[in-house]
């Protein structure tokens, strides 16, 4: 008979934004128990979280965390036309709202709150810590979209006409891109499974999206030392849709006074799904000792200042008979 404790619950809920938007959401829940943390995953473009991140999810559980997930609006099962994103600070908008809801419920008050994004949803992470940089206890990101690779950013001519035709055009397929689902998934079996998928957008990238996009890596290039909470960046060296060589300035720039590099030789962009099963051995081992040692090093501190307490009340006692 299965151990319980390894068993879990997987929930799914659809939920409605502030603009009206029908947004999916999905959990996975370790049964009979207690949870190290809250782990919020923020997905990449044009992907989804009830089946892309299932093993990413599945993961974490096994390692001890509870994982909460949302589909951003024009992507998985939310609503909105597929892989079009009209404007990114709605989404990070819909994602503060839905982790902030879930780690204010009553049993969830004192439990650590970690963000997780790969790719857009390392720039997501990011954005979601600027906009609450006190409220997170920590991020990692995984070939964060701190600057999109020069083989895939669009050109200066391309920069400068973006605005004008994502305004009158905003849908259309015609940002001159590579396939980034061929630059990013290296596992030819995951690739099969991401183009096969209903909920995922493999098409190239609409006007609007690709603008959004610029903008929001641009934004986040410039702003990097106002980067502040407990972070790990991984990337792969031979990323070629996001520049490792920025997540190492992140490293340098922030103001984090708690922060971890990872750079993997040979490694490409898809880090916790898309690479070789070797290689994401590598990249969970990492993480998970990553998210270990902060959660141990909290409940030591918390231990220590419980021990603290019940000093100063037997003083408080001794003196006053």
């Amino acid at each position: 008979m299965e151990n319980q404790q390894n068993v879990v619950k997987y929930e799914e809920e659809y939920i409605v934004n502030s603009r009206g938007v029908k947004l999916f959401t999905c959990s996975w829940v370790a049964l009979n128990t207690e949870p190290k943390a809250l782990i919020f995953l923020c997905h990449g473009y044009g992907a989804e979280c009830s089946i892309t991140m299932k093993g990413c999810a599945d993961r974490l559980v096994k390692a001890g965390y509870e994982v909460h997930g949302i589909d951003c609006e024009g992507h998985g099962k939310s609503s909105g036309l597929l892989g079009l994103i009209s404007n990114f600070d709605n989404l990070v908008d819909d994602l503060s709202e839905h982790f902030t809801n879930v780690s204010e419920r009553r049993d969830n008050r004192k439990k650590m709150r970690i963000l997780m994004g790969e790719s857009m949803g390392g720039a997501m992470v990011l954005r979601l810590h600027r906009k609450k940089p006190e409220y997170w206890d920590g991020a990692v990101l995984v070939a964060p979209m701190c600057k999109i690779a020069d083989g895939v950013r669009p050109g200066p001519l391309a920069a400068k006409i973006l605005p004008s035709l994502a305004r009158i055009i905003p849908t259309w397929k015609l940002t001159p891109t590579p396939d980034l689902t061929n630059l990013a998934i290296r596992d030819p079996q995951v690739r099969k499974e991401f183009r096969s998928n209903p909920y995922t957008y493999t098409g190239r990238l609409r006007l609007q999206t690709s603008y959004q996009l610029y903008l929001v890596s641009t934004d986040v290039e410039k702003r990097l030392e106002e980067v502040s909470l407990p972070f790990i960046v991984l990337h792969g060296e031979d990323d070629k849709v996001t520049d490792p060589s920025v997540s190492k300035l992140l490293y340098q720039s922030a103001g984090s006074t708690d922060k971890t590099f990872k750079l993997y030789p040979g490694m490409w962009h898809s880090l916790l799904c898309g690479d070789l099963p070797e290689n994401l051995d590598i990249v969970f081992s990492d993480t998970i000792k990553w998210l270990d040692d902060r959660f141990y090093a909290r409940n030591a501190e918390m231990e220590e200042q419980q021990k603290f307490a019940n000093d100063q009340n037997v003083l408080e006692l001794d003196s006053s008979k």
